[in-house]
C-alpha cells in the first residue's frame, strides 16, 4: 500500500480510488507495487481503513517522510540555502447545503445526534482543528467535517477546504516539510 501511495504522489494521481484502478491495469505500476499480474489490488477502502484504524495514533509516514529527506539530504538533493512555501486548497468532501451558519454551530455537539464515523473524527481534532488559530467565527460549519473551513480562491466561489502547506528546498525542488491546516482565505 506505501508503494501505491508513492505511485499516487508521483504522478499526482488524486484519489485512492483512481490509484487502484490505475494499479490494475497499468504493469508497470504493478511492477513497482510488486504485484504480480493475478495478484489482487487493494480496495480503495482499505487505506481510509488503515488511515483511521491502524496508523491513527503512530507516526509512521511522518518517519517515512522524514528518511526520505535524510536520504535527500546525504545524496546532495538538498542545499539548506533556499527555501520556498507553497500552499494550496485542498477541497474538503463537505456539502454546502447541508452547513449550520457559524454562530449556530457548538463544539460540544450531542452526541446521540452525530453517527459513529463522526464521532470517532470529532475526538481526533485538535484545539487548532477547531478553529482556535483564529478568533474569527467561521460564515458556514460542515457538521460532518467541522476542521474544514468556508473560503474561496482567488476569483473563484467559495468551498470547504483546507489548506495544503509544502517547504521546498529550491535547489531541487525537494520537499522538505508538510502541514495540512485551515484554509484562511475568506470569501469575498
Amino acid at each position: 500500500m506505501i508503494r501505491m501511495l508513492v505511485v499516487r504522489y508521483v504522478f499526482a494521481i488524486r484519489s485512492e480510488r483512481l490509484i487502484c484502478r490505475e494499479v490494475q491495469v497499468n504493469l508497470a505500476y504493478r511492477w513497482f507495487c510488486k504485484l504480480g499480474i493475478a495478484d489482487a489490488i487493494p480496495d480503495h477502502s482499505a487505506f481510509s481503513r488503515a488511515r483511521n484504524e491502524r496508523f491513527r495514533d503512530g507516526d509512521v509516514f511522518r518517519h517515512l517522510f522524514e528518511r526520505v529527506v535524510e536520504a535527500c539530504i546525504a545524496a546532495g538533493l538538498v542545499g539548506g540555502e533556499g527555501f520556498a512555501v507553497v500552499a494550496s486548497l485542498i477541497q474538503a468532501d463537505a456539502n454546502k447545503q447541508r452547513s449550520i451558519a457559524g454562530q449556530d454551530w457548538h463544539r460540544d455537539r450531542d452526541p446521540a445526534r452525530s453517527s459513529r464515523a463522526v464521532k470517532e473524527y470529532l475526538t481526533t481534532l485538535d484545539d487548532t482543528a477547531w478553529g482556535a488559530a483564529s478568533d474569527v467565527v467561521p460564515k458556514f460549519v460542515s457538521p460532518s467535517d467541522p476542521a474544514a473551513q468556508w473560503t474561496g480562491a482567488h476569483k473563484g466561489p467559495a468551498f470547504f477546504a483546507y489548506s495544503d502547506n509544502y517547504l521546498i528546498d529550491v535547489k531541487f525542488g525537494v520537499i522538505v516539510d508538510v502541514e495540512a491546516s485551515r484554509s484562511i482565505r475568506r470569501p469575498r
